[in-house]
C-alpha cells in the first residue's frame, strides 16, 4: 500500500538528536571485477569494538568523487546514530586502477554493481549489524542504487535525496530533442572507437567544451572543486547515460523508499514518474525552493534531507 507521507514530528524529534563530536573515520578498499576501489568508513566517535551498527552506503551524483556529498551525508548519518560507508567508483577518484582511456566513463551498468559490491563489503565488517543495511543514493547515483538495492537480500531500505530519475521524456528534453540525444550518442561512439575522449566535467557559464558549463557547485573551490574532485568526464559514457531509464522501472524496487526533492531542484517529474508506478512503500518530501547543489551541501537543506532519511532507516532498524 502506498503511503506517500512523512511523519513530522518524528522528523522533528530526530533534528534535534544529532551528537556533536568528532566522527571516527578509516580508509580501507575493496575489489569488484579486477578493479580494487577505495572507500572510507564513518562511525561515532565513542564506537567501541565489539559495537555493531547499522550502517547507510552514501553514492553520490555523476562525476563526483566521496569526499564531495557523499561524504557530506555520511557525517550527517553518524551524528544520527548510524555508521555510514562511501565509495569512489572505479576508475573515479582513488579508485582509478583503470586504463586512463577508459577513466571517467559514467557507466550506469559498472556503477551499479559497484554499490552491490559496497554492500557485500560492509556485511563482513565487524562494526556493523549485517541485518540493518541501507543505501542512500543522491542525484545520478540514486537510478544505481535502485538498481543495486532492488532484489538484494543484504539491504533492508533505501533513500534518495534529489534524485535524478530519468526516462526517455525526459532525457530528449534535457539533451537537445531526439536530434541533440541522437548527436551525443554519435559523440560517445567516436569516442568509444578512438579509446576514450576526456573532457574538463565542470566549468563557467558558458564555456565550450566542458560537461557542466554552468559554474556552481563543481566550479567553485569552496564547494565541490575540491582537490580530490577529478573534473573529468569521458564522452564514450554519453551512450550509457543517455540510454538509461530508471524512472521507466519502479516495479523493480522491493524496498521501502523514502525521497526528499523539490520543485526548484532537477528534473521533479522524474520522481513523480518514478513514484505513479511504484507499488511499494514510500515516504516522500517535497522542500521548498531547494536548488539541486544546495542538496548536495547547503548546512540547512542537507540536514532536512539527513533528518528525513535518518527517520525513515531507524523505522526500519526498530523492527
Amino acid at each position: 500500500m502506498k503511503s506517500l507521507v512523512l511523519t513530522a514530528v518524528t522528523t522533528a524529534l530526530l533534528a534535534g538528536s544529532a551528537l556533536a563530536g568528532d566522527i571516527q573515520t578509516r580508509t580501507v578498499s575493496f575489489e569488484n571485477e579486477g578493479s580494487r576501489l577505495s572507500g572510507t568508513l564513518y562511525l561515532p566517535s565513542d564506537h567501541e569494538p565489539g559495537d555493531k551498527l547499522p550502517v547507510v552506503v552514501v553514492t553520490g551524483a555523476w562525476t563526483s568523487v566521496q569526499e564531495q556529498m557523499p561524504a557530506n551525508y555520511a557525517r550527517e548519518m553518524v551524528e544520527r546514530g548510524f555508521a555510514a560507508f562511501t565509495f569512489d567508483f572505479r576508475g573515479w577518484g582513488k579508485s582509478g586502477d583503470l586504463p586512463q582511456n577508459v577513466r571517467f566513463v559514467e557507466s550506469p551498468e559498472a556503477k551499479t554493481a559497484d554499490i552491490r559490491k559496497a554492500f557485500e563489503y560492509v556485511a563482513s565488517l565487524p562494526e556493523i549489524d549485517a541485518s540493518q543495511i541501507h543505501g542512500l543514493g543522491i542525484c545520478a547515483s540514486s537510478g544505481y542504487m535502485v538498481d543495486a538495492v532492488a532484489g538484494n537480500p543484504l539491504v533492508q531500505r533505501v533513500g534518495l535525496v534529489a534524485p535524478w530519475l530519468q526516462n526517455h521524456e525526459i532525457v530528449e528534453t534535457v539533451y537537445g530533442g531526439e536530434e541533440g540525444v541522437a548527436g551525443l550518442i554519435e559523440v560517445s561512439r567516436a569516442a568509444e572507437a578512438k579509446g576514450g575522449e576526456i573532457i574538463p566535467a565542470a566549468g563557467p557559464e558558458g564555456a565550450e567544451g566542458v560537461l557542466m558549463p554552468i559554474g556552481g557547485y563543481y566550479y567553485e573551490a569552496d564547494r565541490g572543486a575540491i582537490p580530490e574532485y577529478d573534473d573529468k568526464w569521458n564522452n564514450a559514457g554519453w551512450e550509457g547515460w543517455l540510454t538509461y531509464h530508471p524512472a521507466d522501472n519502479p516495479q523493480r524496487l522491493d524496498k521501502p523508499l523514502a525521497v526528499v526533492h523539490s520543485e526548484a531542484a532537477a528534473i521533479p517529474q522524474g520522481v513523480r514518474a518514478f513514484l505513479q508506478d511504484f507499488a511499494g512503500d514510500a515516504t516522500m518530501q517535497w522542500l521548498e525552493g531547494v536548488s539541486q547543489f544546495d542538496f548536495y551541501d547547503n548546512p540547512e537543506d542537507v540536514e532536512r534531507a539527513a533528518d528525513t532519511i535518518a527517520t525513515f532507516l531507524s523505522e526500519g532498524d526498530a523492527q
